[in-house]
C-alpha cells in the first residue's frame, strides 16, 4: 500500500510540475501517434524585457537624482576618485558617467526643484 502511495505522489508531482511550466506558455504539437498534445513552449521564461526596462529607468533616475543633488562639479570629483580605485569601482564610474541623457534630465530636474 504504500509503495502504490509513493508512485501516487511522484505521479502527482509530475503533474503538477507539468502544469506550472504550461502556465508560463505552451504550444500545440502533432506528435507520432497522431495526437494533439500541448508542450511547454521553450521561449518562456528567463529575463523578461520589462524587468530590464524598470531596472534601466530606475538606474537613469538614481543618476540623475545624484547629478542633481551633488551638482556637476562634485558629481565630476566623486567620479574622478572613483575612477582611481579598485577594478569594480573603476566599472561603477565608467557605470555612473555623465552622458547626455543624465545631464538633460539633471537640468529639467533641478529647474523642477528650484
Amino acid at each position: 500500500m504504500e509503495d502504490a502511495l509513493n508512485r501516487y505522489r511522484h505521479r502527482e508531482d509530475a503533474v503538477r510540475r507539468k502544469h506550472a511550466r504550461l502556465a508560463k506558455g505552451y504550444v500545440t504539437k502533432l506528435d507520432r501517434n497522431g495526437v494533439y498534445v500541448q508542450v511547454p513552449d521553450s521561449k518562456a521564461g528567463g529575463m523578461s524585457l520589462r524587468v530590464v526596462l524598470y531596472a534601466a529607468v530606475i538606474f537613469f533616475g538614481f543618476k540623475v537624482m545624484i547629478l542633481t543633488g551633488l551638482g556637476e562639479a562634485d558629481y565630476g570629483a566623486s567620479l574622478q576618485a572613483l575612477s582611481q580605485g579598485s577594478l569594480f569601482e573603476r566599472a561603477g564610474a565608467w557605470m555612473m558617467q555623465a552622458d547626455p541623457l543624465t545631464a538633460k534630465l539633471s537640468e529639467l530636474v533641478s529647474l523642477l526643484i528650484t
